[in-house]
Order: structure tokens, then sequence, then C-alpha cells
């Protein structure tokens, strides 16, 4: 729980620190007269799927290179599948490589409460996510195990299309570790940046609105910690090729494996 808490404070001080400089110069009555400004905070709230979201924005564009290292995020108990023991297992997490830096747009802080349908009822407070509008840049991956739904395309060695997609896991994302070929991947295209970036930390499911400027709804966070990556992945690297079905072998019954989740 203690990595947990270090890690969101890392991640957020990422998010929502760059470095600046400037130099402060005085402006003439017609600069002023064409010069607007805005609060370093917007804050906006919603509501969907009986939940009420609450979120804090850092309305700003951000470049950083950033690199966190042994991220074990929702270690406990998970007997349907331990793994390796952790929602989120990532010996590392670079943003920027060689460097370069990863533009993002609007990171931000959402808290997420259930709606009681009684003004006279406290809200329940479920979890929150923290994520950003938009990234581009390439990003640096070593996942163990993942607990998300992450989809990255590519081609293999013999230059064929690949994908790395969680959708294909039986278990529906829940500590994965479909993805432990990756070594990284570039955010964004030439039409534009990835949009739908984030994690959260929750007690139930709970369905997120779609991306800022997009209609594709997520797929349902599950409760624990999940992290959502789908729009315009490329792998840097050859991906695994695809598996050719062979021939259905006879059905054998199997004991269920014991797993354990991390924090």
């Amino acid at each position: 729980m203690m990595e947990s808490r270090l890690f969101a404070a890392a991640l957020a001080a990422a998010f929502f620190c760059a470095p600046a400089s400037a130099q402060l110069r005085p402006m003439s009555d017609d600069d002023l007269s064409r010069a607007r400004g805005q609060g370093l905070l917007a804050v906006s709230n919603s509501t969907l799927g009986g939940f009420d979201f609450t979120r804090i924005a850092l309305d700003a564009d951000v470049e950083m290179n950033a690199s966190l290292r042994n991220i074990r995020l929702g270690d406990y108990r998970f007997p349907s599948r331990e793994g390796t023991g952790a929602d989120i297992d990532m010996p590392a997490l670079q943003f920027g490589q060689n460097g370069s830096k990863v533009s993002i747009t609007n990171p931000y802080f959402e808290v997420v409460y259930r709606n009681t349908g009684d003004a006279n009822a406290p809200r329940e407070v479920v979890g929150m996510r923290m994520g950003f509008d938009s990234i581009k840049g390439d990003v640096g991956l070593k996942v163990n195990s993942l607990s998300g739904s992450l989809l990255v395309s590519g081609v293999d060695a013999n230059g064929q299309p690949a994908a790395i997609d969680s959708h294909a896991d039986a278990g529906g994302g829940k500590r994965w570790d479909g993805a432990s070929s990756l070594v990284g991947v570039r955010a964004g295209d030439a039409s534009g940046p990835s949009r739908d970036f984030w994690i959260s930390v929750l007690k139930s499911g709970v369905q997120f609105q779609a991306p800022s400027g997009t209609t594709q709804m997520p797929d349902t966070a599950q409760s624990g910690v999940w992290l959502n990556w789908r729009d315009k992945l490329v792998s840097l690297t050859n991906l695994p090729a695809a598996q050719v079905p062979g021939p259905v072998a006879p059905a054998v019954t199997l004991a269920a494996p014991t797993v354990s989740v991390g924090r």
C-alpha cells in the first residue's frame, strides 16, 4: 500500500509539474487588451450510470521526460488469477526515450461517487482515476502483469500485422500477462495524439465517460487498480506472430490454478 501511495504521488508530480523558464517584460495597454487568461485548475462535474464524477484538471500542455521503475499496484488476494501478485506489475514506465520528450495535455484527477438518489444521504466515494486528455510520443514499457484494457498494434518479425489486445484474454484483462513482450510504444500518429490513457483505483466496477473529443466509451473499469490505453498505440519493436489455430484437442478437465494479486 505504501508503494501505491508513493507511486501515485510520483505520478501526480510528473503530471502536474514541468520545467519552465521565462523572462518578464512590460506590456503595453494594447498588448493587455489582446491578452486573455484563465485559472490554473478547472473543476467540472458529471453523472453517468449511477455515479457522480468530479474532475480537477490542469488546463495546460506539458512536455516531460520521466522514468518510473518497479511499479507494483493493487497487491491483494485474487484467487481467480494471482499471477505476479499485483493488478499492475510494471518494472519500467518511461515517458520519453533517448532524450526525447512526451507531450501531454490537460492532466487530471477524477473522484468517483456513488449516487444515492437521496439529497439527504451522504455520497459514497467509490474511488478515483488519474490521466490526461491526450499523449503523444515514445513511451518505454515493461509489463509483467496488467489489470486493464490495452491495445497495441504493430508487425511481427515477418512484417505481418500483429497486435496485443487485452480483449483476447479469457480473464477479461484482470492480472493479464499478455503484454509481457512489449518494450515500448509510440503514442499518437499523423492524425493526432492518443486520447484515452488513465489509471483508476476503485472499490467496484465503474463505466467512465468517453475520452474528450471522442464518442468511444472505454471498457468498464474493474475494481482494484485498472489501466486503460487503447487509442493509437504502435509497438516500437516487432510483436509476436499471430498464433495459427491448430487441430482441436480433446477436452480435458483441469483444476483451477491459484493466483495472487499485487498491490
